[in-house]
């Protein structure tokens, strides 16, 4: 099965553009994103050793802390300006008195709006442009399975082509959830919705950005680490520029967690402790932040899901010739980014679809593989490719369940 694909023309020229508005962004002295956003709904809440807290946000390699934690907004950033981390506050009032540190990158304005309430969001993003300028208003978007009643639109669509023309975003972000269950897979709704993400913030020149789910909460099962990797993964293959957690610190009653997280389970307990998502995000943090600034350098043309027994012939156009299995091995999904890296390169972000099993695909990239170089998520560095079977022919790829790895390699020769 195919998702949606730029032909190769448009997806050049949408590149070109997106590198246009950013270069004017920066010109005109907007909001620009200076490194991959890892983040989270739900910072911890006012308490004693809250320097412990946010040592431990740092330990588990987020960039990025949405909303305010601590007696102050002013101590909440300056705490995150000393450990590094960047912030979307969550303050109000008038523009001009909004809190300004070189750690915020923004303000929280609201979550999920409908369609009637643009025009006042976008009266309230310019007041925030031009009065703090380099930053900006956060607006966070429902999933396309949100109802037409609250997207206020006939269209998931049309919802998202509104909020951009009428609002003008720096950023676009959502947040989906989807169904992991034996009996109920919504995955292909989280791509699809990523594949709205990525064609709006193509065309407006921006970056996008989305939340999944890291805690049981409703029909939504406790996820696996291969589970959280799928959905991390995935979202980069889809061109994302930043990825956050729901939730960090888990809901309290306070917080509307009564009834909708009885189980907690988040990152963090309501009590403080440590769940195993910690460790899990720590690793997984550990990777992305390496990948940053590579992944930052990225624009996607275009993305693919296929099987290792699909015809070479779909693969046209993307960085890879053929990915097939060995004989015996059973056929393996895969999710493949299509990027274009600033300097020409092409880059390939290749997902194992499976989240409960490994995969080993003989891959074969559309260039020499001595010109081939993977992103080495343990160091950051572009490192030859390395043939994990060597004893088999063609080039073996290892994925764990869930997982993705990063592949780049020269432009195509005209």
């Amino acid at each position: 099965m195919r998702y949606l694909r730029l032909p190769r023309a448009l997806a050049f020229a949408a590149f070109l553009m997106g590198t246009v508005v950013l270069a004017s962004a920066a010109a005109s002295a907007g909001f620009v994103q200076d490194r991959f956003a890892i983040g989270f709904w739900v910072a911890p809440p006012a308490m004693e050793g809250l320097d412990e807290r946010y040592q431990e946000m740092v330990d588990a390699n987020f960039t990025l802390a949405i909303g305010t934690s601590g007696p102050s907004v002013q101590e909440h950033l300056q705490r995150c300006e000393r450990l590094g981390l960047r912030v979307i506050a969550a303050a109000s009032g008038p523009a001009d008195q909004l809190p300004d540190n070189p750690a915020c990158w923004g303000y929280l304005v609201v979550d999920e709006p409908g369609a009637a309430a643009f025009a006042d969001l976008a009266k309230r993003t310019e007041e925030i442009r031009q009065a703090r300028p380099g930053r900006f208003g956060y607006i966070n978007l429902f999933p396309n399975y949100a109802s037409a009643a609250a997207l206020g639109t006939a269209t998931y669509d049309e919802h998202v082509a509104r909020f951009v023309r009428e609002v003008k975003p720096e950023v676009l972000s959502m947040d989906h959830y989807p169904l992991m269950r034996p009996g109920a897979d919504t995955r292909g709704a989280y791509c699809e919705n990523l594949e709205t993400m990525r064609h709006h913030s193509l065309a407006a020149g921006i970056p996008f950005w989305n939340y999944f789910y890291s805690m049981p909460f409703n029909d939504r099962l406790d996820p696996t680490e291969a589970q959280i990797r799928w959905q991390i993964f995935t979202s980069v293959a889809y061109g994302a520029k930043g990825v956050l957690y729901f939730c960090y610190w888990t809901p309290g009653k306070g917080a509307g967690g009564a009834g909708e997280f009885p189980k907690g389970g988040a990152i963090i307990t309501a009590e403080g402790r440590k769940t195993r998502h910690y460790d899990e995000a720590r690793r997984i943090n550990a990777e992305l932040k390496l990948l940053g600034p590579t992944l930052m350098k990225l624009t996607s043309m275009g993305v693919l899901r296929l099987n290792t027994g699909t015809n070479a012939a779909a693969l046209a156009g993307s960085p890879i010739r053929s990915l097939t299995h060995v004989a015996g091995d059973p056929e393996a999904e895969f999710i493949i980014g299509n990027l274009r890296h600033v300097d020409g390169r092409r880059a390939a972000m290749l997902v194992n679809h499976n989240y409960s099993f490994t995969a080993w695909p003989v891959v074969e990239f559309d260039a020499d593989l001595k010109d081939v170089v993977e992103v080495d998520k343990a160091t950051g560095r572009e490192v030859p490719v390395t043939d994990d079977s060597p004893e088999l022919k063609g080039l073996q790829l290892s994925f764990g369940p869930g997982d993705g790895r990063l592949f780049l390699m020269p432009a195509p020769v005209k």
